[in-house]
């Protein structure tokens, strides 16, 4: 099969893409370019999802890897940031330590032991620009970060630029980093035109807009009802349904390699969650911490009946967990054979509640 013509989409795709991103970013937004840029925003995101349905290839070995454990982190970062140390120091994981780029050429998993809670920790290879177009192994690992929980920036204290360029792939790869998913529903429907019903008031698009970026997904009857003040992109994310929504930290390494009035700058510029230093143990302790409650879990304790309760090891949940997904953790008999459940704590409204509903929502320390 000739691969001339595929190739050649492939070029045309891509110098679409170039095109409408420098119109966007030349383009001055404000209310009388605010349907443009809209229109061209949705095809753009056209575009993209067409470049990213042609390209495809093999994963790379080390890169399928099992999900373990209460929890999964991915270390994101450039070549050399310090992933391999840091993973080291928070993990019994034996990762290749060195002073170059890409020491890491497949995914490593540790496994971090804090507050009962058993966290994978991922050390994948360092993002390059381009990562998410498929430039070296980033489509790769951006597609484990996918499938993760909770996103660890690693930034190094002599590059804090890095961090645009990281949330910049992260978002390409269709990664929303701490955000939820917008308040938007749409229906089509067999006729009838578009409408637009909404709860609040959109000083970030106008229905018009709206009607023209569904128009451009081919949308062209369907009733759809806005209850927050989205944008064009958020439009586009809930008409596109394949985005992750995730949680993430930033971290800036090698603070003890800079002078105060630098660190301060950097921190300024990009506001870290924690500053540390892999390489001499500092900020450890406090980034363990920090991973545990960004990864909102709740402790559950179980108790047998005419027994005392295990006070020593809790069960590691989710926030805004239910008793049903307790039960399954549990096992799946669990669920079929659930008749009741007495619930000390937060969630009951007095000790020994007895809950027959499944639907019941847990909260951090309840005795169940």
């Amino acid at each position: 099969m000739d691969k001339e013509p595929e190739t050649k989409k492939r070029d045309i795709t891509a110098e679409k893409i170039k095109e409408l991103e420098e119109q966007i970013s030349k383009t001055k937004y404000n209310k009388k370019t605010q349907h443009a840029i809209g229109l061209y925003k949705a095809q753009l995101a056209k575009l993209k999802e067409k470049q990213k349905a042609r390209s495809g290839g093999k994963k790379g070995e080390g890169y399928s890897v099992r999900k373990t454990g209460d929890g999964t982190v991915v270390l994101l970062g450039f070549p050399s940031v310090g992933k391999s140390t840091l993973l080291n120091k928070l993990t019994n994981a034996n990762s290749p330590v060195g002073a170059y780029a890409f020491t890491t050429l497949t995914v490593i998993p540790g496994v971090l032991s804090y507050k009962y809670a058993k966290i994978q920790v991922l050390d994948v290879p360092g993002v390059v620009h381009g990562a998410a177009a498929g430039t070296g192994r980033g489509k790769e690992v951006l597609a484990i970060i996918r499938n993760a929980d909770l996103i660890l920036f690693l930034i190094d204290a002599f590059h804090p630029e890095h961090y645009g360029a990281l949330k910049k792939e992260v978002y390409d790869a269709g990664v929303r980093i701490n955000q939820k998913f917008p308040d938007v529903k749409i229906v089509k429907t067999a006729k009838g035109g578009i409408t637009v019903g909404t709860t609040v008031k959109l000083k970030k698009i106008d229905r018009k807009t709206i009607e023209g970026i569904l128009q451009e997904f081919k949308i062209v009857n369907a009733n759809i009802v806005v209850r927050e003040d989205i944008n064009a992109d958020q439009l586009i994310d809930v008409i596109e349904a394949n985005k992750t929504y995730l949680p993430s930290i930033v971290v800036l390494n090698k603070i003890d390699m800079v002078g105060k009035d630098r660190l301060k700058k950097i921190k300024d510029k990009i506001k870290p969650d924690l500053c540390i230093s892999a390489e001499k143990n500092l900020g450890i302790d406090e980034l363990k911490e920090l991973i545990y409650n960004g990864l909102k879990v709740i402790r559950i304790y179980l108790k047998e009946f005419n027994k005392q309760a295990d006070m020593e090891e809790p069960l590691i949940m989710w926030q805004g967990c239910t008793l049903k997904d307790l039960c399954s953790k549990l096992h799946k008999d669990f669920v079929d054979k659930f008749k009741f459940a007495k619930i000390t704590g937060k969630s009951a409204r007095f000790a020994g509640q007895k809950i027959v509903k499944l639907e019941h929502a847990l909260q951090d320390k309840d005795i169940v």
